[in-house]
């Protein structure tokens, strides 16, 4: 049973992640939840690490749902597109207030760049390992890796947003289908 630290930091994740988070005062979040500052700080010691708290959270959950939709799939050539797929659905219910303030906030910037760099080496291991099963075409998984990277960190930048109009979560699932095609074997 969760306690209630964990509840709050789920109610936190959903509120951040439909209005964004620079702009609410811990005084507006108790409102917001339904609870008192006190117990707000109960989550972490100030605004900014409540903030990063919840953050980090929304990614190691998104990459352990992640994880588990890929080890479901039994063939490894798909592995990949499920992975990348996978992190598209997670990012669906983000808004755009949502990334505007991750990239306005530096910790909580840092957190999605090390999520970033994480599933880069991911991406790596993927190609590698279909590669091995002869599941997909033989490639430098590390280029693959690292241009994957590029993409992600384009995504989390806004550029991608910016060229095409694509939300980071339609800016994946591009990105998966792009991948899946240009690695089949």
């Amino acid at each position: 049973m969760p306690d209630r630290r964990d509840e709050l930091l789920d109610s936190l994740i959903d509120l951040y992640l439909a209005e964004g988070f620079l702009r609410f005062g811990v005084g507006d979040l108790a409102a917001e939840l339904r609870c008192s500052r006190t117990t707000l700080y109960s989550v972490a010691s100030s605004k900014e690490q409540i903030i990063l708290a919840a953050v980090r959270r929304y990614f190691r959950r998104a990459a352990e749902r992640i994880e588990t939709e890929v080890q479901a799939e039994p063939d490894p050539g798909r592995r990949l597109t499920v992975y990348l797929r996978a992190v598209a659905a997670e990012l669906a219910p983000a808004t755009e207030r949502f990334h505007d303030d991750l990239a306005a906030y530096p910790p909580a910037r840092e957190a999605y760049q090390e999520n970033t760099d994480a599933a880069a080496r991911r991406v790596q291991a993927l190609v590698d390992e279909g590669a091995r099963a002869g599941a997909l075409r033989p490639a430098n998984a590390r280029f693959v890796g690292a241009a994957v990277a590029q993409v992600m960190t384009a995504i989390q930048a806004g550029r991608i947003a910016h060229a095409t109009g694509l939300d980071d979560a339609a800016a994946y699932s591009e990105l998966a289908e792009l991948i899946e095609r240009g690695l089949a074997s």
